[in-house]
């Protein structure tokens, strides 16, 4: 598949103007709706943001080339713009960028089209050629341009050729006669998506090798799978590897080598110095641990720091759907009772037989919290060998006091005893794994299905033995400082817990504050703060996405049409909890957007706690609200909210200057809005 069956004349826009990069966005999404590629625009401009969250996608030498590929895409396509006075799309290189190509890429059906985007890729790496399109008179020329290049860089082959060139990519390296066939250097590229900025990173290094007369080849890690394998011989033979990954790759088959991790940007931006950092011997050897994706260098784009994070999320991605599933069937079992007329007790959501069935389910799935919580932690530092010891240190965390005392009664080590678990018994299995590397090759099977768990677990047991009473003292310590937080003290701890879901939705502040609310529902004290707490929570990320509908709605002049017309969607996702609704208008606008929403979020938060609201299941919102203590109280909270964060939000952001709203406008606007 050719470049020109994706970029077609209606999808080319030139010498336009864009305030900033939303409204870059919104112009090519324009050009492929023009094109028919997709069928929800608002749909689709999530995921650009969502893969624009994880890094630019601006290469640096004034290109940019959004991408993604999600379900509102009917069909693939690319649209291509030009911007003479540049917008600030966060290069690597801090320069502005001025020509931008759109990628949308379907989630299913044939993976051929990823032909001609590794294509494009490849051409816009060829020295001199983005002058040319910069230079373009007219779109019909700007498309000829790419359509000669293309020709020029991948000549026409053999129909057989052809025809095995639909499962190997075009920017695979020539075969090499037999004199050169020595790769000296070798890489690796991958980003989150897979289909430009692997193919673009690929392109130069093999570009740069040429020039320095070294030969390199390139494995391509992209949405249609691994391209250009690196074999054994390869990677014995071979100076040095360089990684230019986003995300996690093989690793373990270079230990021993000299291997350079970095990204997928320095490998578009810094192809010769990665090279010659390789061919000088400046890249330390690399000793894998056994897991799949090693990232240990000192070179690595990750920061210990956010290496930390990863590995903690990953423990709570797995865990969530634990916690919400039990916690909102535990929660319904309540419900059942209260609606039978029964209002507490110590059998309280089990009185009747139905409750009792959810409750008992319901409690199975929320008690795999912490285990899976722990195991998962444990899985990302050390891959599968890890998972078994770090789920028998969540479940040692959840045992607690029966653990080191069973006749003592059952007193939970909590949430932190399973985080401390989860890396202790990752980090113990790293041990493990580096001190086993010595062992003959021959005892490799059992190390996995042996070794690791056996002596991991035994380990992961002494450590918890000890860390439980700490742990247990810590939890009862917080239980007890919560419990004796009254009126004032109370709404503080509110609006603290409410203000960090809106700070970054979605991000490291708030799931942080979702983490620590969830956790009091294990432990809620007797006078239920716990579950103040996860009302408190709830509310906050509730305000942001309702907040930002009614200003869209009472405050139109602020907003394009665009904006409008997915602030209606956001009434549904702020309602339904989904904190999320507001990203994009936070991504476009953060400085009035943030603090307005974190503002509207926290007053809710102080005035739920205020109101003593209490909830006991850890997602739902407006679903779940019959299982809210003081329902009235809490819907009079998230209105105060919703319309402080509105006015603050409109009257920090400003009218849109009428020029600008002229140009989002159609037939069916009225121009009465200013």
């Amino acid at each position: 598949m050719k470049i020109n069956e994706l970029l077609l004349v209606d999808g080319i826009a030139l010498n336009e103007t864009a305030a900033s990069k939303d409204a870059a966005i919104d112009k090519l999404i324009g050009l492929l709706d023009k094109e028919g590629c997709i069928s929800d625009k608002a749909a689709f401009k999530e995921g650009i943001l969502a893969r624009e969250s994880h890094t630019s996608t601006a290469i640096g030498g004034g290109i940019a080339i959004p991408h993604a590929k999600v379900d509102a895409v009917k069909k693939a396509g690319i649209a291509a713009m030009t911007v003479p006075s540049g917008v600030d799309y966060q290069a690597p290189d801090h320069k502005p960028s001025d020509l931008f190509f759109m990628i949308a890429a379907p989630v299913s059906g044939s993976d051929l089209h990823l032909q001609a985007l590794q294509r494009l890729a490849a051409l816009l790496m060829v020295p001199g050629f983005k002058e040319k399109l910069m230079g373009a008179k007219d779109k019909q020329e700007f498309l000829q341009l790419i359509t000669e290049q293309e020709a020029e860089k991948f000549p026409k082959e053999s129909a057989e050729q052809a025809h095995a060139d639909k499962t190997v990519p075009e920017t695979a390296p020539k075969e090499q006669s037999p004199e050169s066939s020595k790769y000296r250097v070798l890489a690796v590229t991958a980003c989150p998506t897979g289909i430009a900025h692997t193919f673009m990173a690929a392109e130069n290094l093999e570009q740069k090798g040429k020039q320095m007369g070294i030969p390199v080849k390139v494995e391509t890690n992209g949405a249609d799978g691994t391209k250009n394998e690196l074999t054994p011989e390869e990677i014995a033979a071979c100076d040095g590897i360089i990684i230019a990954a986003d995300k996690d790759v093989e690793t373990s088959r270079f230990d021993g080598k000299p291997v350079l991790f970095t990204s997928v940007t320095a490998g578009i931006n810094k192809g010769e110095e990665l090279i010659q950092s390789v061919v000088d011997g400046k890249v330390p050897v690399y000793h894998s641990t056994g897991a799949k994706a090693d990232v240990s260098s000192d070179l690595s784009n990750d920061s210990i720091g956010h290496q930390i994070y990863k590995q903690l999320m990953n423990g709570v991605s797995h865990m969530l759907p634990f916690v919400t599933g039990g916690g909102i069937l535990i929660a319904l079992a309540f419900l059942i009772d209260s609606a039978n007329g029964i209002t507490g007790g110590p059998n309280f959501g089990s009185t009747t037989a139905v409750a009792k069935f959810f409750k008992t389910v319901g409690g199975f799935a929320f008690n795999m919290m912490l285990p899976v919580l722990s195991g998962y932690i444990a899985m990302a530092i050390a891959d599968r060998p890890g998972l078994a010891v770090g789920f028998v240190g969540g479940i040692l965390a959840m045992n607690g006091s029966t653990f080191v005392d069973p006749a003592g009664g059952k007193i939970s080590a909590g949430f932190l005893g399973a985080l401390l678990s989860g890396f202790i018994g990752g980090y113990l299995v790293r041990f493990l794994q580096k001190a086993f590397k010595k062992l003959p090759k021959s005892l490799d099977g059992i190390k996995p299905v042996l070794l690791y768990p056996l002596i991991g677990i035994l380990m992961i047991g002494i450590v918890m033995a000890l860390v439980n009473p700490l742990m247990i003292l810590i939890n009862q310590g917080i239980t007890a400082a919560l419990t004796s937080l009254h009126g004032s003290a109370a709404a503080v701890l509110g609006m603290v817990v409410s203000g960090m879901m809106a700070l970054d939705m979605g991000g490291p502040i708030n799931k942080a504050s979702y983490l620590f609310s969830t956790a009091q529902l294990a432990s809620p004290g007797a006078d239920g703060m716990g579950f103040r707490i996860m009302a408190a929570c709830m509310i906050g990320g509730m305000v942001p996405p309702l907040a930002i509908a009614l200003c869209t709605t009472l405050f139109k002049n602020r907003f394009t049409p665009k904006e409008r017309q997915s602030g209606i969607v956001n009434y549904v996702l702020g309602l339904s909890f989904i904190t999320e609704g507001a990203i994009p208008y936070a991504a476009s606008d953060p400085l009035h957007v943030l603090p307005s929403m974190a503002i509207g979020s926290a007053i809710s938060g102080a005035l739920s706690m205020l109101f003593g609201c209490q909830l006991r299941a850890p997602h739902g919102g407006i679903f779940v609200l019959p299982t809210i203590t003081n329902p009235f109280g809490y819907f009079i909270a998230l209105a105060v909210g919703m319309i402080v964060g509105c006015l603050l939000l409109a009257a920090m952001k400003k009218p849109l200057p009428r020029e600008v709203w002229d140009a989002h406008l159609d037939s069916s606007e009225s121009s009465d809005l200013f």
